[in-house]
Formats: structure tokens, C-alpha cells, sequence
């Protein structure tokens, strides 16, 4: 782990004034509140709720004031909890990086998003958040990912620590003990989480928060566990006599209790403690405090002190991960202190001019900044110049071959195919190769990586003895260190996409393109939907396989079949879903893939590819240079056509894709020897086939955008029979390309186990109910 250090005559300087940072919190609180104010008060509306959170930005406001503006260096990269996004953006608009006139745009279209964007966001943003428990947990891949790029690439740019700010009620998500559990990352000193310990949920104040445990599942993963749970000016009054009592009271209170207690009048605050039977003692204690000075006691948490956090923050021990347990109050400072439905309240306008005059700003002017030449002033200006980053370079131009010339004559699945392509990279491309990272749940071996794996060896955050380096009989080189390119995560899809979405950002972040690619079992893309999908939409750019898929897995049964996976990959924003049949097209269309991948303006791809053997001359790739060459642009362009019927001579048009491609190809046959003309339509990509539908007529242009009239064209009309391995409405779009009548065959009922030709015809995307299909749309 890299950090900036300040040079020794520097050093005085960066000792914290309390006092400053106390002003600089009671500014950063007064902006995040009145961030949302705007966006609700102050701005016309359409009856929808504009919403926001002060209440939860409050309790984060010192913990975030410790770090933008006295801890953190250039090299940190920190993950903020999606209802804190107002204090970012009032930490980087004092900071100078966010122009005041977005101040007000709160979600409003091109304004402020409701929680941190980094693609979408106008000022500084490491990390999007937002789906709860995932932003957490992308600091810990980033860490890793950033790891991989050092031990790889020595040129490429340090790092510090990557630091999560999370809600407590974030730890209730299963995203976070997945990745906290995975073996690696008890190595990863430089991850830094802070849990935002308020005790209050959405709906209430949550009746045990039961932190021992926490404590001890994170301890139990290798972490260093730190809690502040008071800060020291209360800290002081436990030292006084009866002090032990009034400590030994306030942590029994339940947090209910606790919370009901903030919100009384501060005369009454002595009363509370007391209960009906307080020892004479605490009595005592209680009274000869001044009771302005006991109602601040009482707040007295440690996450509200600034001065325990920024020791805290400074004393980690940098050797292994850590969390931070920090208590603090929600709703910290506002009106809505404490109170248990203070989650998404907005204070009125009387509440906020109280707030105003609280923290020494004022409502008619809201966005002032800190009076020029103040220290305050002064402070966001120097933290601005030691905050500054360098401009992020780009790695140089990869060649990436359009084709690797790899013959393709004996039957092959496209899985196998695909361990070949990669094993082949180390040959054939080497630049390429080094480039790409490959991660697997425990399925690298049978999403057939081996080849890849035993040429490049699996990385490892620590080097790692191989004890069957000198076993004859093994066929699976399995050795651990820091120069491999495989990363093998543990049984947890989730951490997988995680891992994913982070490799993929990495030429954003550091300017070191990585092409990731991870293999899982196509089934299981449900499990890894959620943050797989939100690595894309925070800019990871990947390629996901997933493999083997639906039925025609046959013998595994109906737990291991996918059904609405091609649907998915067509729905999914970020990403060009491919399913290619043959091993040729598989070869193209991933090269294809790789090319678009860790460049600014790329895009991610998901391949659902199969382990049934196909016959390669099935697809009839030409031999002549010119015209295999326009076979590889279709096939990249989303599909061809196989058969050489003239389209006006077609009688009906049958559609596949994927491993179903033979029973198409049997079915055509077999309706020429019946003597019907049936053209066969191979795609690889219904993604962009319907990117070409959905292009028709429009001035748009894009990827794959005049394919659809190549593959039916308009001139020509002729019903068609679509037949793919997944639910048939993943083609049905097709009856629209030119208002033919149209049947889709496909899986639309759970599977069981049985042979292929069991499984094919118990969903009717068998050879024979393909011709059935098309006779019926004939009328014969």
C-alpha cells in the first residue's frame, strides 16, 4: 500500500485544529441540508416527491469532514453510503470541485444525482452507490484489482486506501459477508471501512443492533476491529466518581430509550438517566453537571468527534483490513435529531432557518462560501491542492487480430472452443494476452480455463507454495503467486461480478486497460444479476460468460438449466449479449468483444455459450478470403444467413441460435425433402439484431444497424419459425421485422434430467416440431 506522505517541515501543518474543522462540519451540514432543501422547497414540482436524506447525511458529516479534509491523500479512493451523497457534494463544492449552480439540481436532469455516480455525477466521484451493500463492498475488488495491476504491470500508478462509508443497516445485506468472508481479503491492509452506527433503519429505530456479533464476524475474517462509541467529553465524565455508574446506564439503555431521550427537552435529560431507582451516586454525578453540558455529553458519540476520528484514521494498522464501528446520532445537529421516522423527513422552512442560524449560514444566501482569506478558506484550498489528482493517461493501443486463423473441423462445443481461443492468445497475440484476467467461482476447470490456467498461472495477493508441483498425474497446474491471470474466487457469483466490475474500471481509474473475463455457470446469472449489473452502470467494462446453458445441459436436470438468460443479456444496458453456435463465429465474435473492452466509450459483452459439440461444417464458412471475411462481419454484426435460397424463393424462414443450430439445419432438410424452401437464419447476437429493429426508420445510427435487412429482407415476406434454448420471447420481436406470421419455439417450463433428445423434444425445440411449426404457418 502507497500513501502521500507530507514532508517534515510540512508536517506541523497537518496536525488537525479542531475548532477549524468543528466550523468547516457545521458549514458541510448546513450544505448538505440545504442540497435536499432545494430540490424540494425551492424547486416547482409535478406532485412527484423529489425526496433526499438529511437526517442520514447528518450522521456522517464529521466522519466525512475527518477524512476530505484532513486524512485522506491523492491515492485514496473512498466509497460513500448512497443517502450521504449531499455531504459529498457539499465536501467537493467547498473544496472547489463543484460549481455552485448544481448546488440546487439535486435530482434534476443533468444535476446532482440522488446517490454518487461516477459516470454520472458533475463533480468527483470514486465509487457509485446506490444498490445497498454493493458500493461497500467495490472498494475491496478495487483494492484487489489494483493489487493485480502493480504485480503485473510495474509502471501502474500507486494507490492508498480504499475506504468504505457505510450505513449499519447495509450490513444486513448478504453482498457484504460474501466478500468479507472470500480468503483473500484478509491480506488487504489497505481497506478501511467506517459503519455509520446511527441505529435507525428506514422505518424505525432498530431494537438491537447486536454489534457484538458484528464485531466478531469481522474479526472472526482477520479483520482489525475498531469501535468508537464515545467521544471524549463524555469520555472525561466516566472518570469522575459515579462516572462508572452513568456509563454502565447509558450502554443498558436500549437504543429506544436512548433515541427518546435526544429528543426532550435538555432539562429533562438528568430525569431520564435517573430512571426510578439510580443509585445516589450517579444522583449526585447528574447534578453537578450544568445541563447544557449534559444534553451535549449525552450526544457525545464517537463518530462526532472529530478529534477521536482523525487519531483513529491515522492509527490503523495498515497490515490488515479494518472496520470502524463508529456510534453516532441521526440526524445529528437537525431538528429531526433522534427522532425514529427521521429517515426521509424534510425540515420546513422555520427548521431550516433554525439550522441556519445554528450553524452560522443563511437561508437567503445558502451556498456562500467561507469568507475569503479565513482559515476556513484557507484549509479548503490547501486540502484542494493535496486532494489533487494527476489526469488519468490511457494505455496504449492493443492490437486485438480480428480472427486467429485456428481451423475449426472437428466437433466442438463452443465452451471448449472458447478455452482454446484464450490458450491460444499466449501464442498468437501476446500483448493481447497479457491484458486479459480470467475469474471463476470455482468453476475455472470445468468452464474449460484449464488451458489458460496452466500457461498463466492463478494470481494470488500473497505467493503461495504449489505442494503438487511434482505430481505426474496432474493435469490442472494449479500454481498460486503474483504473476498468474487467473483469480479464483470461492463459490459466491456475487463477489465474482464484483471482482468483474472493478478489473473492468481499472483503465478509468489508473489508466491500465485490463480486457477481465469471468466464466460462471450460466443458471447462475440470476444470483449475480443485481451487481452485475450496477458494476456496468458504474463503468466496468467486462465480458461475462456464462456457460453451459439451458436444456441442453440435459443430464444435469431442471436446477441447472437456464431459461431466461438470452432475454436478460438483451434487456441488460452496458453490455452486447451474444450466443453463438459455432466455434468459428464464438472466435469472432470474441475478439470482437475484447476490442470494445477498457476503452472510453466500450462496452461489456455476455456470452451464453454450450458444452453440446457442433459439427463445424454445419455453419459453411466460406473459403474464398473475400467472402469468409463478409461471413466474420455479419457474424459480428449480429447474424447470416447459411442457406443460399434466394429470399424470393423462400417458402418460410427458420431462426436460431446458439446449440440448437443442428435441429434448425436437420429441420430445413427435412422440409425440402417435403418440398418447402426453408431459409436458415444463424444468429449470433438477437442483442443487436434487435438494435437493428428498434433502428429501423429512426436517423439513429449504431452497432449492427442494417443487419436485420440482410437476414429478412423487407422485399420478401415469408412466415417464420424462431427456435432458441431459452424462452421463446426472446426472438418474438422478429415477427415484427417485416409482419409475418411468426411461431417461437423455446423453454418456457423448469427442465428434469434426460438426454439431449429427451430434453429437446419435451420443450418442443426438437427438428421435428421445428417443421411441425413451419408446416402449421403453411397450412400443410
Amino acid at each position: 500500500m502507497s500513501h502521500v506522505e507530507p514532508d517534515e517541515e510540512d508536517r506541523a501543518a497537518t496536525v488537525p485544529d479542531l475548532e477549524l474543522l468543528r466550523e468547516v462540519s457545521r458549514r458541510v451540514l448546513w450544505l448538505s441540508a440545504a442540497i435536499v432543501d432545494a430540490a424540494n422547497r425551492g424547486r416547482p414540482g409535478d406532485g412527484t416527491k423529489v425526496g433526499g436524506h438529511q437526517a442520514s447525511s447528518a450522521s456522517m458529516v464529521d466522519v466525512m469532514v475527518a477524512l476530505w479534509f484532513h486524512q485522506l491523500t491523492a491515492l485514496d479512493r473512498v466509497s460513500v453510503k448512497p443517502h450521504a451523497s449531499p455531504v459529498l457534494h457539499a465536501v467537493n463544492y467547498l473544496l472547489g470541485d463543484l460549481d455552485a449552480a448544481y448546488l440546487p439540481t439535486l435530482r434534476a436532469k443533468g444535476g446532482l444525482q440522488s446517490y454518487p455516480s461516477r459516470s454520472k455525477d458533475p463533480d468527483p466521484v470514486d465509487f457509485s452507490t446506490g444498490s445497498v451493500g454493493i458500493g461497500a463492498t467495490a472498494t475491496l475488488w478495487a483494492a484487489i484489482a489494483h493489487r493485480y495491476l502493480r504485480s503485473r504491470f510495474a509502471d501502474a500508478p500507486p494507490a492508498g486506501r480504499f475506504i468504505s462509508l457505510l450505513g449499519d443497516a447495509e450490513l444486513d445485506e448478504g453482498a457484504i459477508w460474501e466478500a468479507v468472508a472470500d480468503p483473500q481479503v484478509a491480506s488487504l491492509g489497505e481497506l478501511l471501512w467506517v459503519v455509520d452506527l446511527n441505529r435507525q433503519s428506514l422505518d424505525r429505530v432498530v431494537p438491537d443492533i447486536q454489534i457484538q456479533r458484528l464485531q466478531a464476524m469481522f474479526d472472526a475474517a482477520g479483520w482489525q476491529v475498531v469501535t468508537l462509541k464515545w467521544g471524549r467529553l463524555i469520555s472525561a465524565l466516566f472518570q469522575r466518581p459515579g462516572g462508572d455508574l452513568l456509563r454502565e446506564r447509558l450502554e443498558s439503555m436500549p437504543n429506544e430509550e436512548y433515541q427518546r431521550m435526544l429528543r426532550v427537552d435538555s432539562s429533562e435529560v438528568a430525569e431520564r438517566i435517573m430512571g426510578d431507582d439510580g443509585p445516589p451516586e450517579l444522583q449526585t454525578l447528574l447534578q453537578s453537571l450544568p445541563t447544557p453540558h449534559l444534553a451535549a455529553a449525552v450526544r457525545d458519540l464517537g463518530g462526532h468527534d472529530l478529534g477521536l476520528l482523525v487519531d483513529t484514521f491515522e492509527s490503523i494498522d495498515d497490515h490488515r483490513p479494518t472496520v470502524v464501528f463508529a456510534y453516532t446520532v441521526k440526524g445529528r445537529g437537525l431538528p429531526t435529531e433522534g427522532h425514529p421516522n427521521n429517515h426521509s423527513v424534510l425540515l420546513n422552512e422555520a427548521q431550516m432557518r433554525a439550522l441556519a442560524d445554528a450553524t452560522g449560514a443563511d437561508l437567503e444566501d445558502p451556498w456562500a462560501p467561507f469568507p475569503e482569506g479565513s482559515p476556513a478558506a484557507a484549509l479548503a484550498v490547501r486540502r484542494q491542492r493535496e486532494l489533487a489528482r494527476r489526469p488519468v493517461g490511457l494505455t496504449g493501443e492493443l492490437d486485438v487480430p480480428d480472427s486467429l486463423g485456428r481451423p475449426y473441423r472437428k466437433d466442438v462445443s463452443t465452451q471448449t472452443a472458447l478455452g482454446r481461443l484464450l490458450a491460444d492468445l499466449v501464442r498468437d497475440a501476446p500483448g493481447l494476452a497479457t491484458r486479459v484476467v480470467t475469474c471463476s467461482p470455482d468453476v475455472a476447470s470445468s468452464t474449460n480455463l484449464g488451458g489458460w490456467i496452466n500457461k498463466t498461472g492463478v494470481w494470488s495477493v500473497t505467493e503461495r507454495r504449489d505442494w503438487f508441483a511434482d505430481d505426474a498425474q496432474r493435469i490442472l497446474r494449479w500454481s498460486e503467486s503474483l504473476s498468474g491471470q487467473h483469480i479464483e474466487l470461492g463459490i459466491a457469483e456475487v463477489n465474482l461480478v464484483g471482482l468483474l466490475g472493478e478489473l473492468g474500471a481499472t483503465w478509468s481509474r489508473w489508466g491500465e486497460r485490463l480486457i477481465p473475463i469471468a466464466t460462471l455457470y450460466d443458471p447462475f446469472l440470476n444470483r449475480a444479476l443485481e451487481p452485475w449489473s450496477f458494476g456496468l452502470y458504474a463503468g466496468g467494462q467486462s465480458i461475462l460468460v456464462g456457460t453451459p446453458s439451458g436444456v441442453t445441459l440435459s443430464p444435469e436436470g431442471g436446477a441447472h438449466q437456464s431459461v431466461t438468460t438470452p432475454s436478460i443479456g438483451i434487456e441488460q444496458p452496458g453490455c452486447t449479449a451474444w450466443e453463438p453456435a459455432f466455434a468459428q463465429d464464438l472466435e469472432w465474435c470474441f475478439l470482437h468483444a475484447m476490442k470494445q473492452v477498457g476503452v472510453p466509450g466500450g462496452t461489456s459483452a455476455y456470452f451464453r455459450l454450450s458444452t453440446r459439440p457442433v459439427d463445424p461444417t454445419l455453419a459453411r464458412v466460406p473459403e474464398d478470403d473475400l467472402m469468409r471475411e463478409r461471413r466474420r462481419r455479419q457474424a459480428v454484426g449480429g447474424g447470416y444467413r447459411i442457406t443460399a435460397h434466394a429470399p424470393a424463393d423462400e417458402d418460410v424462414v427458420l431462426v436460431g441460435a446458439g446449440a440448437v443450430m443442428p435441429e434448425v439445419l436437420a429441420a430445413a432438410r427435412t422440409l425440402e425433402e417435403q418440398g418447402v424452401v426453408a431459409g436458415v437464419v444463424c444468429l449470433t447476437s438477437a442483442d443487436l439484431v434487435f438494435r437493428s429493429f428498434q433502428q429501423r426508420g429512426s436517423r439513429g445510427t449504431g452497432e449492427g444497424s442494417g443487419i436485420l435487412d440482410l437476414l429478412l429482407p423487407p422485399a420478401y415476406p415469408a412466415p417464420v419459425v424462431t427456435v432458441v434454448d431459452g424462452h421463446p420471447h426472446t426472438l418474438a420481436f422478429l415477427g415484427g421485422a417485416r409482419g409475418d406470421r411468426i411461431r417461437c419455439l423455446g423453454v418456457s417450463q423448469f427442465g428434469q434430467s434426460s438426454d439431449l433428445a429427451d430434453a429437446y423434444a419435451l420443450h418442443g425445440i426438437d427438428a421435428f416440431s421445428i417443421v411441425e411449426a413451419a408446416l402449421d404457418l403453411l397450412g400443410r
